[in-house]
């Protein structure tokens, strides 16, 4: 299924490009814009990455960790909700969807470290 050249052009020009690269695996620190009354502030959800879909109208999902209580967002890579995005860490991972870390707890949950910066260079 293609997409209509117009839409398509519509979506490059609505695409972000003020993005960081990250894949599945990172821990992010996601600057959500939070509207209170006649407010707004910018809130925090950190967590691990554990899928990213591409595409026009692309998502990833943020997992993270609250009193003991799994907590799942996801984010549109093209929201005004989205303020900005900021890599924290890379674990190593094997997987493009890491939806297996749902059902882990406690130590059996722990990812193994890696430096991505230096690996691309």
């Amino acid at each position: 299924m293609s997409i209509h050249p117009v839409m398509q052009r519509l979506a490059e020009k609505l695409k972000r490009t003020d993005l960081p690269e990250f894949c599945a695996g990172d821990q992010v620190r996601v600057q959500v814009k939070s509207k209170e009354g006649d407010k707004e502030r910018l809130q925090a959800f950190e967590g691990l990455v554990i899928a990213i879909n591409r595409g026009p109208q692309g998502t990833f999902t943020v997992r993270k960790m609250s009193f003991g209580q799994g907590v799942e967002r996801i984010f549109p890579f093209n929201s005004k909700v989205v303020d900005r995005i900021e890599k924290i860490r890379s674990y190593r991972v094997r997987r493009a969807k890491l939806f297996y870390i749902r059902s882990l707890r406690g130590k059996a949950a722990r990812l193994k470290e890696v430096d991505r910066e230096h690996a691309k260079k």
